[in-house]
């Protein structure tokens, strides 16, 4: 999985292959992350990378372990080591995802090695950012690409200009006794001169002014916010207090708002179906189905707290101005029910709660 959320990050787009693993395995899954350059992906009326055209190159032993209904005409392939094209296609359907399988290494004769129908795509496709009318997304190296270059272009130029300062621009007079293609400038080397003639001499630079540092200074500031690796940034007096690190998670979400909300629709949502559908075929936990109402999914990440967090802050500052009130205004507040609310929220453990019919035999 790491390889698909680098490709991510590098280039926008990610595909991630969810198998079910053979019974008697530690783990029912198997995760692979897919090459982008192998696959060819595709928007469905959803909006959604659903359609998927992925090539890879299988031996004919391969072939017949992975497909063991294929056609006969696969066995007459032979058992030698060269790899054939395979081309694999999913596309969604009504209810489900189709699926087909060609062997393609006679493109003139296609050979369909296998069709059929998965209840959850075993793919996922997903995007880090996408801009209207792009297919493919765009990740945050692509944003900081122009500076990339732009910091390499300027260490290529400071390499060569220490090379210069290291070796020097020499002048000497063609006297008919030096040669200058013969001369190597290195550590104890006797270069001969006539007598009379300056021999080699070094060429003075007109001046000193290096601003190299401060435009790779300025550049690698660049590329660090656009990757998003300076959001806590150094502190500035001694210890960060921890409401500045709330702060900055704050605003670290406020910029990953957009990205947040598409990983989830994209990867995470169709991550958890595909894991739980397969769990439930096998029997290991009751069918489940996300449906929205019947079974939600609720996401309890650090970034999902954010807010419930900003919620949480804007109703303590209602009861604080209600308290303030006093009288009438304070009787209309249930505290047991703002406590639980609270509690829900900021995603407090059951257990500090007195339970509700204890309360109810109180009373």
């Amino acid at each position: 999985m790491h390889q698909a959320f680098v490709e991510l990050v590098v280039t926008g787009t990610g595909v991630l292959l969810v198998e079910e693993a053979p019974l008697g395995e530690p783990s029912a899954f198997r995760f692979a992350a897919l090459p982008l350059r192998s696959a060819v992906l595709e928007e469905g009326p959803d909006g959604r990378l659903d359609t998927i055209y992925r090539q890879a190159r299988l031996t004919p032993g391969q072939l017949r372990a992975r497909f063991p209904g294929a056609p006969p005409e696969l066995e007459r392939a032979g058992s030698d080591a060269t790899p054939l094209q395979l081309l694999e296609a999913l596309w969604s359907e009504r209810g489900g995802t189709g699926y087909a399988a060609i062997l393609t290494a006679d493109p003139g004769r296609p050979l369909l090695l296998a069709e059929g129908r998965f209840h959850e795509s075993p793919c996922i496709a997903f995007r880090w950012l996408k801009v209207p009318g792009e297919l493919y997304g765009r990740g945050p190296v692509m944003k900081a690409l122009p500076d990339i270059r732009t910091a390499n272009k300027v260490v290529e130029l400071v390499l060569k200009n220490a090379s210069i300062a290291a070796t020097g621009i020499w002048q000497a007079e063609d006297d008919g006794v030096l040669n200058p293609a013969t001369v190597k400038l290195v550590p104890g080397a006797i270069i001969p001169r006539a007598p009379g003639s300056s021999g080699l001499t070094p060429l003075a630079a007109p001046g000193n002014f290096d601003v190299s540092q401060l435009v790779l200074q300025d550049l690698r500031t660049r590329i660090r916010g656009a990757l998003l690796a300076d959001r806590l940034g150094a502190m500035q007096a001694g210890t960060m207090t921890a409401t500045e690190v709330l702060e900055r998670s704050a605003q670290t979400a406020r910029l990953l708002g957009a990205t947040y909300g598409r990983l989830q629709t994209e990867l995470l949502t169709p991550l958890v179906t595909r894991c739980l559908g397969i769990l439930g075929r096998r029997g290991e936990i009751p069918p489940v189905l996300l449906d929205g109402r019947e079974v939600a999914l609720r996401y309890e990440s650090p970034l999902a707290r954010i807010q419930g967090r900003a919620d949480a802050a804007n109703t303590l500052l209602f009861l604080q101005a209600v308290g303030q009130l006093g009288g009438e205004a304070a009787r209309q507040v249930d505290a047991a029910a703002a406590t639980r609310w609270l509690a829900r929220t900021l995603g407090a453990p059951a257990e500090v709660l007195v339970p509700a019919s204890t309360l109810s035999n109180r009373e």
